[in-house]
């Protein structure tokens, strides 16, 4: 993980070299709906966790249409999963994760984005239907990589919305369990901090 965090510090400290101006700060929270995909388990007993996500992030204008904006997140994600007649585990894989979104503005304040997601689990659990937890961390990796793109809309008052869906790319289950694939499709809520920034991000 340590290798990974100098490589995602690598890669903003590269774009930002190229930046026209100094980084915008802002605060982004929302909604997530979280579903996996099991190599064992059919998709008809996998059910959506809904969950949040909420952190910073940080705004650098490579060129007047694009921006690279890293983000650091805490999302609540995961999946629930029928395992009998009528009874149903929830699996909650919490991480903090580190979005690096490349942007396209247009003029009209909405964005295009794209770009890699890295994960770094918090908490695995699963609860089952009477609300008993159990931690189940030796089940999954610490490490989750996706794949995220989405659309945006930031308004000259500072006040953003977005939706973004992250494609899970790594296998989040540990050696002997098969395969599993985290997927969370965010619509967000987010407000740039600085004020003079406003339009300009237009």
């Amino acid at each position: 993980m340590k290798k990974t965090s100098l490589f995602l510090v690598g890669i903003v400290c590269a774009f930002a070299s190229f930046a026209q101006s100094k980084p915008h700060f802002g605060l982004k929270g929302g909604l997530n709906i979280g579903t996996m995909k099991f190599s064992n388990v059919s998709k008809n007993n996998m059910d959506p966790r809904f969950g949040f996500h909420l952190g910073g992030t940080a705004h650098i204008h490579i060129t007047d249409a694009v921006a690279i904006q890293p983000e650091l997140l805490y999302s609540t994600e995961g999946a629930k999963q029928k395992v009998g007649r009528g009874e149903e585990v929830t699996w909650k894989t919490d991480y903090i994760n580190v979005p690096i979104m490349l942007q396209y503005m247009f003029d009209n304040g909405f964005r295009l984005e794209a770009g890699p997601q890295f994960g770094l689990m918090v908490s695995g659990k699963s609860k089952d239907q009477d609300g008993i937890e159990a931690n189940e961390s030796d089940f999954f990796k610490s490490a989750n990589v996706s794949l995220g793109f989405g659309l945006s809309y930031l308004s000259y008052s500072g006040v953003g919305v977005s939706g973004r869906y992250n494609a899970g790319l790594s296998n989040v289950l540990e050696d002997g369990y098969g395969t599993g694939k985290n997927n969370t499709f965010q619509v967000s809520l987010f407000y740039m901090l600085d004020k003079n920034h406003k339009r300009k991000s237009r």
